[in-house]
């Protein structure tokens, strides 16, 4: 059954970092929630803005060390391990929500902690399933851009070869904290390749393929880039495919006909026409025996922080646009 509260009360686990900042952005100006504290450790006791400059005059919070759980949501917005960390040593209520941002229960291996059995919260993929979760485990940037890509296919049992993936991520796809290939020196005019054909998004990205095409029986041949740019992902993906382009056209406005954050474009992608947005466009080109499929997100919204309000929305009984009808930065 829907979670439905008069207000979303909700505490944010690590909020100084970039999907934390960008989850309190979201929040602070939905219509249904109350921001009950930001959690982080580092800036405890300081103000939001005095981190996330771009919030003074929009809150008064200050950053906690503490959090508490007369909350109705908690999302986590920490580091690989430490969300598993954190629930292991906190005794959370059995009916708070949680959502976590990090990789530690995309897994369906690792889904499990104590009571809690996470769901996979790609709603274009769950929605249904996700309406009645208390556990989500929000996906990978790179895999939600790579999935909503690849899913129509699947559905039609079409991936039946080899599936070629070349994706490029802004800086902030790194996180927040410094290293040697995300500060701006290194960064700036720049480009690279990195955890080639072995990157951690593959397994959740076959696990979600394969609810649709059980028999999958493919190799995902992908190559990860670092981009010369803040955020945003542009993912191509190539397979043979039998079908004519009109009719994998078609294929993909049937499959994402009632999902509103996926549209079809009939004219090349270009990144700023979805970066500050909860969108992912989609551009479909048959060549020969291939057809190649290029998809767009920002990888902090729709790749992270956008997709967990639409989940909490999805989970609340809210329309799933709610608080997310976000204008491109477009130039």
């Amino acid at each position: 059954m829907l979670h439905t509260v008069s207000k979303i009360k909700a505490g944010i686990i690590g909020g100084a970092g970039y999907t934390g900042g960008e989850l309190l952005r979201l929040l602070l100006l939905h219509p249904s929630v109350e921001m009950a504290f930001v959690q982080s450790n580092s800036n405890a006791a300081k103000p939001i803005h005095s981190v996330h400059t771009d919030l003074l005059g929009e809150t008064d919070l200050f950053f906690s060390e503490i959090h508490h759980t007369d909350i109705d949501v908690l999302f986590l917005c920490v580091g690989h391990e430490s969300a598993k960390k954190f629930i292991s040593g906190n005794e959370l209520p059995e009916e708070l929500i949680v959502i976590d941002l990090s990789q530690d229960f995309r897994h369906t291996s690792k889904s499990t902690i104590g009571k809690r059995t996470f769901l996979y919260g790609l709603p274009e993929l769950n929605r249904e399933v996700i309406k009645t979760g208390k556990s989500i485990a929000n996906p990978g940037c790179f895999a939600t851009a790579i999935q909503l890509a690849l899913l129509p296919l699947a559905k039609s049992k079409l991936l039946l070869s080899d599936i070629h993936i070349n994706a490029t991520t802004g800086s902030t796809g790194a996180g927040h904290s410094l290293n040697e290939t995300s500060h701006f020196s290194w960064r700036s005019n720049n480009l690279s390749v990195y955890k080639v054909f072995e990157h951690q998004h593959i397994i959740e990205i076959k696990e979600s393929l394969q609810q649709l095409q059980n028999n999958l029986n493919c190799h995902l041949n992908f190559i990860p880039q670092r981009g010369s740019f803040t955020r945003g992902i542009f993912a191509s993906c190539y397979t043979e495919c039998s079908l004519s382009q009109e009719e994998v056209i078609q294929l993909y406005y049937d499959f994402y006909f009632t999902h509103p954050f996926v549209s079809i474009s009939h004219n090349p992608l270009d990144v700023k026409m979805v970066v500050n947005t909860n969108r992912c466009f989609l551009y479909i080109e048959k060549q020969g025996e291939y057809v190649l499929v290029t998809s767009i997100i920002d990888n902090l919204l729709k790749g992270a922080s956008g997709q967990a309000v639409q989940n909490m929305n999805l989970i609340f009984g809210l329309d799933e646009k709610t608080g997310l009808q976000l204008k491109p930065s477009a130039f």
